[in-house]
């Protein structure tokens, strides 16, 4: 590792350093994710307004913790308030069906979301819609109710941007108003949304409401605000018990990850990303410098050929011409064997029919062929040129037959 490499490589640290120093020191920003669960300290969440209701009211409230689909297929349902508060709330068919059954028996839901069911929007006549400021961009309803006796001089107001959703179609012959919203100043009565309704059904009712962010910790802690959401409740029957929606939430009411903990705190989950650039870091560098490079092993050649060439060379040296001619034969009976298969015990008329038919000869020549292989073979000692003149011969033979 040359000098060079050594001074980028420490600045490159210093600098990833640095970076992680000024990102764990800078403040936390401020989680505007909507959440609504009744654990959650973020602006969003709702922990004051369930604390402070639960605290307050002589009814009991139960935390249910799974879909209304599976509540609602229980052997015996209390009666009471179902509330649902979140930034949606999507009912399936069946599911909204069961709802409004409970409902008709004399029961109340109270459902406050930014995002109602479609499906039960569609069973009352509701429409709901969006609006803006028509002198700014911003977005910041201020809520009253319309009740005398419950109506503020003052609008509640929120001090951050929201969605302002509003009922833009209502059932004016069976619903109630119960509360309004706007975004001037000055809003004439035409100029109110209509934000919190209730709808008869059956024996019971429902009581929908467009803006969750009013139940908000944001929302309570500013001024007099909570004093909106405690006249919101005052429609809510308290003699039977609250079951209050834990399931339909946008934010998680646990965490099943084990690094939640390391995740949640800044400076443990920067020293968890710190660890991990470290390791990456020492795999890039340190990994490289000590990795022994692997030899290539060639595979062994197959000599055969060579080795039959350097045994041949060696008879013809030694002039054993007779031996190689034996070799010879031997290779050719064989290759008879293997290739035409015919037996060559016996080399008679038939055993010539049989290769020459076979190797597409004529009898002839096959016949011709071991009359020199005969005479080869009765010859105690031959010369090179009788033994060039059977190669020459049986090779003759094989190349007609393998179409060369």
């Amino acid at each position: 590792m040359n000098r060079t490499f050594k001074i980028t490589f420490a600045l490159f640290l210093l600098l990833v350093l640095a970076l992680t120093w000024l990102e764990a020191t800078e403040p936390e920003p401020v989680n505007w994710s909507p959440s609504y669960v009744a654990k959650d300290k973020i602006p969003l969440g709702s922990i004051v307004f369930f604390e402070s209701w639960k605290g307050n009211t002589s009814s009991e409230i139960e935390e249910i913790k799974i879909p209304p689909y599976e509540f609602f297929m229980q052997d015996s349902l209390p009666n009471g308030t179902y509330f649902f508060l979140n930034h949606y709330i999507a009912f399936d068919d069946d599911e909204l069906n069961n709802l409004l059954e409970w409902v008709e028996k004399g029961n109340s839901a109270f459902i406050s979301a930014d995002y109602i069911s479609m499906n039960l929007l569609d069973t009352l006549d509701l429409e709901i819609n969006e609006f803006i400021s028509n002198k700014d961009f911003t977005s910041r309803p201020k809520f009253n109710l319309v009740n005398p006796a419950l109506k503020s001089t003052e609008s509640y107001k929120l001090d951050h941007d929201i969605e302002a959703i509003f009922f833009s179609k209502i059932d004016t012959a069976r619903h109630t108003v119960l509360g309004v919203a706007n975004l001037e100043e000055e809003a004439t009565s035409e100029e109110q949304k209509i934000n919190f309704i209730k709808a008869p059904f059956g024996n019971g009712e429902l009581l929908l409401h467009t803006n969750p962010q009013a139940f908000s910790n944001y929302f309570l802690l500013s001024e007099d605000n909570h004093e909106y959401a405690e006249k919101v409740l005052a429609y809510i029957d308290d003699n039977g018990p609250i079951l209050w929606d834990s399931y339909y939430k946008s934010g998680k009411t646990f965490y099943s990850s084990p690094l939640y903990i390391l995740l949640n705190r800044r400076s443990l989950k920067w020293a968890y990303y710190f660890v991990i650039i470290a390791g990456v870091l020492f795999i890039i560098f340190e990994g490289k410098r000590k990795q022994r490079p692997i030899p290539v092993v060639a595979p062994q050649k197959n000599q055969t050929y060579e080795y039959t060439q350097t045994i041949a060379d060696l008879y013809l040296e030694q002039k054993r011409y007779k031996e190689l001619a034996t070799k010879k034969i031997e290779l050719f009976l064989e290759y008879i064997r293997i290739n035409y298969r015919i037996s060559t015990q016996e080399i008679n008329e038939q055993f010539y029919l049989d290769l020459s038919s076979r190797a597409g000869k004529e009898p002839e020549e096959a016949r011709d062929l071991f009359k020199n292989i005969n005479k080869s073979e009765s010859k105690a000692q031959i010369s090179k040129e009788d033994f060039l003149e059977l190669s020459r011969a049986i090779n003759e033979f094989k190349d007609t037959k393998d179409g060369k």
